[in-house]
């Protein structure tokens, strides 16, 4: 069922803090304004000729991480003016046009030495990452998102995993915090060993 360009404001509205959420873990807070504005422009550009062979959301984040790879690999991007964004969705709420309540939120929400480790992992394996255990998608949800099988997918969430896991236990003293949530500590430097090769 193709969905109608009036539909773009509410859309807009439910996506916007989630595709900014996404795009930030891979793209870093610097550059996920831009992207999540040129994200939502091609989604209001293609929302009438969605189909409905995938679940919206999965499009969407689909559209998401196609931007932010192309920011990643340097591709210029489109810039996107007011009065286009205006013209594409109609009245957006000030309050959803400016990043700095969903930017505080982002930084409120994760923790910066974890999310600096989940960055530093290969961009296969990050964002394939950041889908399922930040963003809550199966992983044939995943599968459809990156464009990949879903045993692809499997493999690298295993390999992000052992990796990731390693690196958190050698930077990182975890603990839980006064609200029995899952908190870390970044361990010093001086802590942290390399034996060279010989």
């Amino acid at each position: 069922m193709a969905a109608g360009p009036g539909d773009f404001k509410s859309l807009h509205d439910a996506f916007r803090p989630r595709v900014l959420r996404y795009v930030t873990r891979l793209v870093g807070e610097a550059d996920a304004e831009d992207v999540t504005q040129a994200v939502m422009l091609k989604v209001s550009a293609s929302l009438a000729g969605f189909r409905g062979d995938a679940q919206l959301s999965t499009w969407i984040y689909r559209i998401a991480t196609n931007a932010a790879t192309d920011r990643l690999r340097g591709k210029p991007m489109a810039t996107v003016s007011d009065a286009e964004l205006e013209a594409a969705g109609g009245d957006v709420p000030p309050a959803a046009q400016t990043a700095s309540v969903e930017a505080s939120a982002i930084r409120e929400e994760m923790s910066a030495c974890i999310a600096e480790f989940v960055t530093r992992l290969p961009e296969n394996y990050r964002a394939a990452m950041i889908l399922s255990e930040l963003e809550g998608f199966g992983n044939g949800e995943i599968a459809e998102i990156l464009g990949l099988s879903l045993e692809t997918v499997k493999i690298r969430l295993h390999r992000a995993r052992e990796k990731l896991r390693k690196e958190l236990a050698a930077g990182c003293n975890f603990y839980r915090d006064e609200c029995n949530e899952l908190a870390c500590d970044r361990k010093p430097v001086a802590a942290v060993t390399f034996r060279p090769r010989r």
